[in-house]
Parts: structure tokens; C-alpha cells; sequence
């Protein structure tokens, strides 16, 4: 995603306003080049004639065209909505539905759609800054031209009779296949795209078939007697016009509409049809852009912004230790301390909560928190890692629920590596001791190289690290962390580091070279059970072993326990007490996706963020553009 600085906020810049400009100033050329060949092609149909077709239209037909506009524009002013929920602005649906109608209506009329449109939402929507208006006003040009694409090359696929069959079904293939590529690649490489997801992009294209097909019925209705063309004939000739006065940017699409639709219908009677034309533009475009800018010229009624979502120095009240991955930057806290605070991951399809929501609330008002951000964005509400608690209560409201981990949990307290069941960390321990091991909490600011020299050779040997609910090496993350380090000889060959909260501390990270005696990590966990103890920690969490999801054969890469049994093994021997960890969902049909979605995330995380985490993704962060 492209980021506007706060600064950038307040005016247009120059570097951002120049291709619009000049796409602007090409739109008029173009138009005023369509207006002019338009003129020459009306100078062979009489005036008169258009005249008395306008006047013989019924007062029956203009409301039908006026009911017909009405349902188009509410479906352009939905159509904002979706796109605000899609990019999580949180601004009130009403506000956002008005700005979007005030925009179209108004910028469809006068022109220079981009600007126009960008200009009339800063003025409805003043919250968002100027440049996120100009960025959600391409973003909606962009995804609406894209969708009235897929539209009308559907309608010209299927209707018998249409023109440009074939290239349409071409086109239709690859709307297709680039709408399927986008839900199932959201990166290529190094680059992370937000594209809308499933939902999005099904709601944007009956919207966009909404709009279009009530405003070809509000030309249908206007049409006068002696044009008697079928909704099956007149419907492709105006999707065709109708996309032809979006590429152009005239006002109105003014020309290139009236020269498509006349050149696709030449059996209609061309002076009633430009009455049809005439009544049309009088009904769809200037009533709705003097409506349009009486609301611009009011400005913005009521519906302040939600409530911020908390800062991040909040995760560290938090009593779950593991809210120390939000310093990864890959997540953002959402919430409030009246229904509960989630860390909360995205995916292209879901609102994930993880682990457990903290700040007091009680399980079924947390739910319904996240439910309600969920649904704000178009995503599923989904709950990972969730703990028994908090997935029994999310079964009581209906959830489909599954094992996904077992968490290896120490009561402090009782530990005690002289007991029986600990015979194999005895003898690990042994091993490390007699190769002079040692291990020992230290400063991770005075190690960074080393620390990232052995990171680097373990990834070397394992492949790639993990994501989205484990920790990736990063010197500014293990910083903020405990750490403790393995040295032989005085050299470091292996760390952990664990996340701290007031009674809990969790296993994080885990790293060693090739050359680290058997029992070295064994040693280091020993070691901070100690740090532990003696800070007065009752609970320390070695954190979860993956289990194998019931799930159907053909996502057996699913099912599969990615080798987990050698860490199972190694926590094990510190004899814990294995706690469940759930993964739970709304609706047992949504499994396979958000599982697949998760462990994507999970195996194939992109790069981290460069930059600290913020309580919320911001307005300003709005482009359907690459996040690099």
C-alpha cells in the first residue's frame, strides 16, 4: 500500500495531483474531439423530429425513469460503501453512502472524474484528508470499470443476438481468471497486493450489474413511441455506450455515448432515439448532479468517527504474554476495554482474533466485538490459537470449532526437573553440561550481530521462518523481549527469547547453529525457568505443538503435522501439562478457507512491515496498489 504522511493530509501535492491533471487534460481533448464528430453526425437528423419524439414521451415514462435512477444511484452510493469496508476506514456506512452518491452524481456530469469525484468526498468526507479521497476515488473508478468489464462482457457472451461474441468471451475468461488469481495469490514475490477479497468482489459486481442495468432501464422507459427497441437489444448497445463515455472522461461521457449507441442500434429512428438520449441526460445526469451539489454545497451532517482503536503500548497490560507479537508489526490491536481488546491478524477473507481478547470483558462481548469489525470489513470472524474458555463460548453461539495445537504450559510453582517424568531433560542436560555449555540471560543490544549470524544459519538449515502467530528474527523485535543465550567457549551458538507479561512468560523464539552439543536448548530453558522464578512468573508457556485438522483428504497439505513430532518430543521432557488450542469459526462451510488462509499466512509470511505498528490501518492507506 502507498502511505500518505500526515503532513501530505492537508493539501493536494503536486507529485500526486500530476498524472490526474494529465489525464484530465487528455480527457478533454478526447471529449471535445467526440462532441465535435457527434455534432457533424447530428446535423443529418432534424430538430424537429427530435423534438416532437422528446414531447410525446409520457408522464408515466419519466417516473419509471426516475424510480430506475433512484435504484441506480443507490446502488453507486452502496458501492462506496463496500469499498470503505473493504479498505477499513470505519467511517458511519450513511456518511460514506452520501459521499459516494454526492461524488458520481456530480463528477459524471461536469467531468474530470478522478478530481471532481476526489474533491466532492474530501468536502463530504472531511475526516479522510485529501489525498486518501483522491486515492478511494480511483480505487472505486478503478474497481468499477473493472467490474462493469466482467459485466458486459457476460451480457454480451450470454444474450442471444449481441455483438462481439467472441472477443467478449475472451474477455470474460480473463476477468475470470484474474479475479480467481487475485483471491489466490494476494503477493507476488515481495510484493503484497490488496486486492478485494471473494466477498468484495461478488458484492462490487452485483452493484455494478444493479447501476448499469436499472440506468439502460431508465433509458428503456424514456424511449418514445416509434422507437420500440428490446431491453435484450438496447441492454449491450448501452453497456457498450455506457463504458464508452467512462474511458473517454468527457462530461457525462458526453459524444462518445450518443455516437456508440446510435452506431450499435442504426435500425432505431435516430431522431427518437436522441430523444430517448435527451430525456435520459435530463433524468440520470443533471437533475441528479444539482441534487448532488446542493448536498456538496450543505457539507457533512453528524456521524463522528469511531471510537481509536488502542495504542499499541496497550498489549503490554495485557495478561497474555503472547500480545508481545504485536511488536512484530504484522498485526494491529483492535477493540476497546468495555467489550475486550483483540490482537488481531488479517488474511484476505478473515478477521482473525489471536489467543485471547484481554482488558476485562467477558467472552460474549468480545465475540460480538470482533463479529462487528469483521463484518465492517467484509471479512469472517475467525478465532486461532483460541484457548478452551474462550472456544467453548464461541461453540455455545454456534461456531464450528477444531483442535489445532496443544500449548506445553509449566506451573512454576511445581516444576521440578528431579522428578521422574523429567529423566530425558536430566539427561539432555548432562549432555550440554559436559560439552560446557553454559546459558544465561543477556542483553540483546550488545549482541545483534551474533544474534543475527546464528538466526541466519538456522534458517540456512530449516528454510524460511514462520509467520503471522510466531515470531520472525528482526534485531528491533528481540529486543523487547527476554532473552537468553547459549555460549561455548565463550562464542554464542544458540538463543530463545520469550514473551513477558506480569505472570506469564511464553516461548518465542528458538535458534541454534549447526554446531550447538546436543541439550543446548534444553539448558537455555532451563535457564529462564529460573529468570522466572525468581521474578515471582507463576505460569511459563513453551508455546503450542501443531496437530493434524479433520479435514477432507484432497487438503491433505493441510492435514499434515509438519513435523512437529521432534518439537513435541523436546517439550515433552519438561513434563508440562498440554492445553487445547482452537481454531474457530461462524460457519463450518468457511473452514477449509480460513484454515488454508492461516497456514498460507503461517508457512509463507510476507516481509515484515518496516515501520512501528499503529492502532489502525488509517484512511490514507487506500489504493488498490502493491504494499511492498
Amino acid at each position: 500500500m502507498i502511505r500518505a504522511q500526515a503532513a501530505d493530509e492537508n493539501t493536494f501535492s503536486g507529485p500526486a495531483l500530476l498524472p490526474h491533471l494529465g489525464r484530465a487534460a487528455l480527457s478533454l481533448l478526447v471529449g471535445a474531439g467526440l462532441i465535435w464528430l457527434l455534432a457533424a453526425r447530428l446535423s443529418q437528423i432534424e430538430p424537429a423530429e427530435v423534438a416532437l419524439a422528446f414531447a410525446s414521451l409520457p408522464a408515466a415514462a419519466w417516473a419509471l425513469a426516475l424510480g430506475a435512477t433512484a435504484v441506480s444511484f443507490w446502488a453507486a452510493g452502496q458501492y462506496d460503501a463496500v469499498v470503505h469496508r473493504h479498505f477499513a476506514t470505519r467511517l458511519p456506512q450513511a456518511r460514506a453512502r452520501l459521499a459516494g452518491i454526492c461524488a458520481i452524481a456530480v463528477s459524471q456530469t461536469i467531468g474530470l472524474g478522478v478530481l471532481t469525484g476526489a474533491v466532492l468526498r474530501w468536502r463530504m468526507l472531511p475526516e479522510i484528508g485529501p489525498i486518501a479521497a483522491l486515492r478511494l476515488t480511483a480505487a472505486v473508478a478503478l474497481s468499477f470499470l473493472g467490474a462493469w468489464a466482467l459485466v458486459t462482457s457476460a451480457v454480451l457472451t450470454l444474450l442471444p443476438g449481441a455483438p462481439f461474441k467472441g472477443p467478449a468471451a475472451l474477455a470474460l475468461a480473463l476477468g475470470l481468471a484474474g479475479a480467481a488469481l487475485s483471491l489466490a495469490a494476494p503477493r507476488l514475490g515481495r510484493l503484497r497486493l490488496r486486492w478485494p477479497n471473494g466477498m468484495t468482489l461478488g458484492k462490487l459486481t452485483a452493484l455494478c450489474v444493479v447501476d448499469t442495468f436499472a440506468a439502460a432501464l431508465a433509458l428503456w422507459f424514456l424511449c418514445p413511441p416509434g422507437v420500440e427497441v428490446p431491453l435484450a437489444l438496447l441492454l449491450p448497445a448501452f453497456l457498450l455506450a455506457f463504458g464508452a463515455g467512462l474511458v473517454s472522461g468527457a462530461p457525462g461521457g458526453m459524444g462518445a455515448f450518443e455516437m456508440t449507441l446510435l452506431a450499435l442500434l442504426p435500425m432505431q429512428p435516430q431522431a427518437g432515439l436522441l430523444a430517448a438520449v435527451l430525456a435520459w441526460r435530463l433524468v440520470y445526469s443533471a437533475l441528479p448532479a444539482l441534487m448532488g451539489a446542493a448536498i456538496a454545497l450543505r457539507g457533512p451532517r453528524g456521524g463522528a468517527l469511531p471510537q481509536s482503536d488502542p495504542d499499541p503500548s496497550a498489549a503490554r497490560h495485557s495478561p497474555c504474554a503472547e500480545a508481545g507479537l504485536l511488536a512484530q508489526g504484522e498485526h494491529r490491536l483492535i477493540g476497546d476495554h468495555a467489550s475486550g481488546i483483540w490482537l488481531a491478524g488479517r488474511t484476505p477473507h478473515c478477521l482473525v482474533g489471536l489467543f485471547a481478547p484481554f482488558a476485562g470483558s467477558t467472552s460474549a462481548q468480545a465475540l460480538d466485538a470482533l463479529e462487528g469489525r469483521a463484518r465492517a470489513e467484509e471479512r469472517l470472524a475467525v478465532l486461532y490459537k483460541a484457548p478452551p474458555r474462550l472456544a467453548a463460548a464461541a461453540r455455545a453461539r454456534g461456531y464450528t470449532m477444531r483442535r489445532t495445537a496443544r500449548e506445553a504450559i509449566l506451573d512454576l510453582a511445581r516444576f521440578d526437573p528431579a522428578l521422574p517424568a523429567c529423566a530425558g531433560l536430566r539427561r539432555k542436560l548432562r549432555r550440554a553440561e559436559a560439552a560446557g555449555v553454559t546459558a544465561a540471560a543477556e542483553n540483546a543490544r550488545t549482541l545483534g550481530p551474533a544474534l543475527a549470524a546464528i538466526a541466519a544459519e538456522w534458517r540456512a538449515i530449516h528454510g524460511a521462518e514462520r509467520g503471522f502467530s510466531m515470531g520472525r528474527f528482526a534485531p528491533d523485535y528481540v529486543q523487547g523481549q527476554r532473552l537468553f543465550v547459549a555460549r561455548q567457549d565463550g562464542r554464542p551458538i544458540a538463543f530463545v527469547t520469550f514473551h513477558a507479561a506480569l505472570h506469564e512468560w511464553t516461548l518465542d523464539l528458538m535458534r541454534q547453529g549447526a554446531g550447538a552439543p546436543d541439550g543446548t536448548m534444553h539448558l537455555l530453558i532451563c535457564a529462564a525457568i529460573a529468570a522466572a522464578r525468581a521474578e515471582g512468573v507463576q505460569r511459563l508457556s513453551l508455546a503450542a505443538v501443531p496437530e493434524s485438522l479433520r479435514l477432507p483428504h484432497w487438503l491433505w497439505p493441510l492435514r499434515a503435522r509438519d513435523g512437529a513430532g521432534g518439537l513435541e518430543r523436546f517439550k515433552a521432557s519438561f513434563a508440562p501439562r498440554w492445553e487445547g488450542r482452537y481454531l474457530c469459526l461462524p460457519r463450518a462451510a468457511c473452514l477449509p478457507l480460513a484454515a488454508l488462509e492461516i497456514a498460507r499466512a503461517v508457512h509463507f509470511p510476507g516481509p515484515l512491515p518496516a515501520s512501528a505498528p499503529t492502532s489502525r490501518p488509517g484512511p490514507a492507506e487506500i489504493a488498490f496498489a502493491p504494499d511492498g
